[in-house]
């Protein structure tokens, strides 16, 4: 599978030599009998350096599908949700496969979210459990862009603009209104999904780190174009206003032979991430983990901000290394990729489940892991085999009410607090 490299890049693509026009955009005739057709991330006035736009040169144009009519979202549901969130640390088992065949949009459970999608702001958390892959069904989704983390299970992602296969590890971004399949690339497929309402994922400021570090623009890869021209009873789904249409169309809307512009789908490995930490004192920031932000207008306030928690050298001197008891405006949603979360080495916390600390509940290391690491040995030594991540946000995060009532939710979650003794002594 062919990639491109760079975050944000003006990318030029063509599946057939000649298909992209030179020189112009919309020729009175397009290569091939091709259409084109702009895709605008941003609107039209955006300043240049925040446009997100790109030209794809199709077999038949978007336009062509039958009315959409409305479709049940199962599982999945938009903020704001009716319930009230509530201020008790919350944390869900590991998800189940399905048993009986189950593909993308069908076997996607909304956890959580916050903001209104109506208002473009805000995010929503969601767990994918499949074992199919969607044939003869696409999807694009209008209320916002999809950030996936896979946790068990490749993915192979067929989008408008090319192929991404991923795998845990991995992450890809679908950006809003982008057209695309979600194929099983082994039996079953497991992972999180944060669908971002407000601007477009975006790599953070470096600033007093320098010109280097975190995540590198180089190591995200875009898909070269790749199309399909097959007719037939095709299903095009969409998610619109927080509800889920359903429309028949005649062929495959993953039909653009080319395209350029810089609004396109990415992945990104993992592994690629250059972790800064603590090399004399003290437990920094988890912001400095963050590998992508959504920001809003308050400067250093996020709509969202990914944040991972990779194998790493702990290193810092007569420090408590494990994350330290914290109560934070932010909220936060968890997940884990594998391993252990090194401040939750008390169990409870498994690969595929999820806790959610909203704004103001306090946290932090479970009683097992205080007791050891503050009677650790504080040599250097490497965390291995863990990736961790969160979904941060400036938003309170309300749980839906399958997700309360759900019996993945660990009734007993804040026990692991209270065998936390009194050492006071004055």
């Amino acid at each position: 599978m062919q990639y491109m490299s760079g975050f944000g890049n003006e990318f030029a693509t063509e599946a057939k030599q000649g298909a992209l026009p030179v020189g112009q955009n919309t020729p009175q005739k397009v290569a091939y009998g091709l259409y084109a057709e702009q895709l605008s991330g941003t609107p039209f006035t955006a300043p240049r350096a925040k446009n997100k736009r790109s030209w794809l040169y199709r077999i038949l144009p978007s336009a062509k599908h039958a009315p959409f009519q409305k479709k049940s979202a199962n599982k999945w549901a938009s903020s704001p949700f009716q319930q009230g969130a509530n201020p008790n640390q919350l944390r869900w088992s590991t998800l189940d496969i399905p048993r009986e065949p189950t593909s993308f949009l069908k076997g996607l459970t909304t956890l959580a979210g916050g903001g209104d999608s109506h208002s473009n702001t805000g995010l929503a958390v969601h767990i994918y459990a499949i074992n199919q892959s969607m044939v003869d069904q696409y999807f694009y989704n209008a209320d916002g862009e999809m950030l996936f983390v896979p946790e068990q299970g490749n993915l192979l992602l067929k989008t408008e603009m090319g192929h991404l296969e991923i795998k845990p590890g991995e992450i890809a971004v679908i950006p809003r209104g982008i057209c695309f399949q979600v194929h099983v690339v082994a039996q079953t497929a497991r992972g999180y999904i944060c669908e971002n309402y407000g601007l477009p994922l975006q790599l953070p400021d470096l600033g007093p780190i320098g010109a280097n570090g975190l995540a590198n623009p180089r190591d995200f890869l875009t898909p070269v174009a790749t199309y399909e021209d097959k007719q037939g009873d095709f299903e095009l789904v969409t998610k619109f206003d927080g509800q889920l249409w359903t429309a028949e169309i005649d062929h495959s809307p993953l039909n653009v032979v080319a395209w350029h512009g810089n609004y396109a789908p990415y992945k990104y490995n993992l592994d690629n991430f250059c972790t800064i930490n603590a090399v004399s004192y003290d437990h920094l920031d988890p912001s400095i983990f963050t590998v992508l932000t959504s920001p809003t207008n308050t400067a250093g306030t996020a709509n969202i901000d990914f944040v991972i928690f990779p194998p790493r050298w702990m290193v810092a001197e007569k420090t408590f290394r494990p994350p330290y008891f914290h109560r934070n405006i932010m909220s936060e949603f968890m997940g884990l990729i594998k391993g252990v979360y090194d401040a939750k080495e008390g169990g409870g916390f498994e690969p595929g489940g999820a806790s959610l600390h909203n704004c103001m509940s306090a946290h932090g290391p479970d009683a097992k892991t205080f007791e050891q690491a503050e009677n650790a040995d504080l040599s250097p030594c490497k965390m291995q085999d863990t990736l961790a991540f969160m979904f941060e946000s400036c938003f309170v995060m309300r749980p839906t009410e399958h997700a309360l009532q759900s019996e993945k939710l660990q009734g007993d979650y804040y026990q692991c607090w209270q065998s936390l003794t009194h050492n006071f002594k004055p």
